[in-house]
């Protein structure tokens, strides 16, 4: 396996990686590396790309604000296409004119791939490496072999994505670990947590996504379930997680719910939500993973456009679309999709969540084996297990250049 175990550090001048995040999730994924790659080259090492707010934390400056990228799906993205089409021409330049050792891509294919085949075209030597795969298991197979005439190596998040990218005729990949595994102490209840929510009124968790085409599509039908819950439940309350720049406008729109929800911003907040949760309310997304390694029983939705819709039910090719569901090879999380995504059908899903019974119970006990299945044997911290492989190609690439 490609630099898993010990990773060269570097001499003389310090390495130099571009790195290309597209969204949010990304820039967290992004950040975690960036703190990795400085530990194992000693600080020899500079950055430069696209990121956001928590690789700027890491020293970061990106070459342009990442909110111009924070895109989604077939109709927002060709709204958009003028202006990705640009952010797309000017990273890709920016690499070509001054080559770094290695690039690397983190998620967004719609951005990162489309300056990887740029790239690739000019400088058909340099090492591209994809942090997160595409999800070829699911749509677009064909992809993975495509990637091969742009990707050296891709680092796969999810344990079944190797055998995948195998099978399709992908590029070489690697199952690094999710970097949520890193951080079960802080999204599990302790057992100061575990007393202080058997004593105080339950907390549900509304979770409608990251992006305004989400919130726009899921936060309406959130509060009419909330309404409908309140007549059926006991009392609860809420806490509704929402990214900095979308709370003022989330704190409009749920003002005159039912139940108010207390909306938090920060990742302590957030992490605090988790561990004192009893049930939740979830988009679709890596959060439903975040759920179920915190042992948050839920209820997943997801709402697109009607020609969205239209396309993915011709191009998907999966029983779930929830991770931990594909995970487990079990639907055990009920996902309620579209035309299903209604206030009465959530309220009747997330009841048996709040008060208890066989429901609750059987998603308890699936996502207790989560963490052992993600947990290869004797896997390294997933974001150095990712530094440790792009650091070998990054050393390679700049040995060969001076050979």
């Amino acid at each position: 396996m490609i630099g898993a175990s010990e990773v060269r550090v570097t001499a003389g001048a310090p390495l130099d990686i571009a790195v290309i995040a597209g969204e949010h999730s990304g820039d967290q994924l992004g950040a975690g590396l960036i703190r990795s790659l400085r530990l194992l080259t000693a600080g020899n090492v500079t950055f430069r790309g696209v990121g956001g707010e928590a690789m700027a934390a890491q020293g970061f400056e990106s070459q342009f604000p990442l909110t111009d990228m924070a895109v989604m799906g077939f109709v927002p993205v060709i709204k958009r296409l003028p202006k990705l089409l640009m952010r797309i021409h000017e990273t890709a330049r920016a690499i070509i004119n001054n080559p770094p050792d290695v690039l690397v891509l983190i998620d967004a294919p719609d951005f990162t791939h489309r300056v990887a085949k740029r790239v690739r075209r000019a400088l058909p030597n340099l090492p591209i490496i994809d942090y997160v795969s595409p999800t070829v298991w699911a749509w677009r197979p064909g992809r993975a072999r495509a990637m091969t005439s742009y990707v050296n190596h891709v680092l796969a998040l999810f344990p079944f994505e190797p055998a995948a990218h195998y099978q399709l005729g992908g590029p070489p990949c690697t199952y690094v670990g999710h970097p949520l595994i890193s951080h079960l102490d802080i999204l599990r209840p302790g057992a100061v947590d575990i007393a202080a929510r058997d004593i105080n009124v339950p907390s549900l968790l509304i979770l409608p996504g990251s992006r305004r085409s989400e919130i726009d599509r899921l936060l309406p039908v959130f509060g009419q379930a909330v309404a409908l819950l309140a007549k059926q439940a006991e009392p609860f309350k809420l806490v509704l997680p929402a990214v900095p720049d979308l709370a003022a406008d989330i704190f409009t729109r749920v003002a005159d719910w039912a139940v108010v929800p207390r909306i938090v911003t920060t990742d302590v907040e957030k992490n605090a939500a988790f561990r004192m949760a009893r049930a939740a309310l979830a988009a679709s997304g890596t959060v439903t993973l975040e759920l179920a390694l915190a042992g948050v029983p839920m209820v997943a939705t997801y709402k697109v456009s009607p020609i969205e819709a239209a396309i993915a039910r011709r191009v998907l090719k999966i029983s779930s679309v929830l991770l931990p569901n594909l995970i487990l090879g079990q639907n055990i999380i009920p996902e309620l999709l579209q035309e299903e995504c209604t206030a009465e059908r959530i309220a009747e899903n997330l009841l048996p969540l709040l008060t208890g019974g066989p429901e609750r119970d059987a998603q308890s006990s699936a996502f207790a084996r989560i963490d052992t299945i993600m947990r290869a044997d004797g896997l390294l911290d997933p974001n150095d297990m990712a530094a440790r492989i792009i650091l070998t190609h990054a050393n390679d690439h700049r040995a060969t250049l001076s050979a």
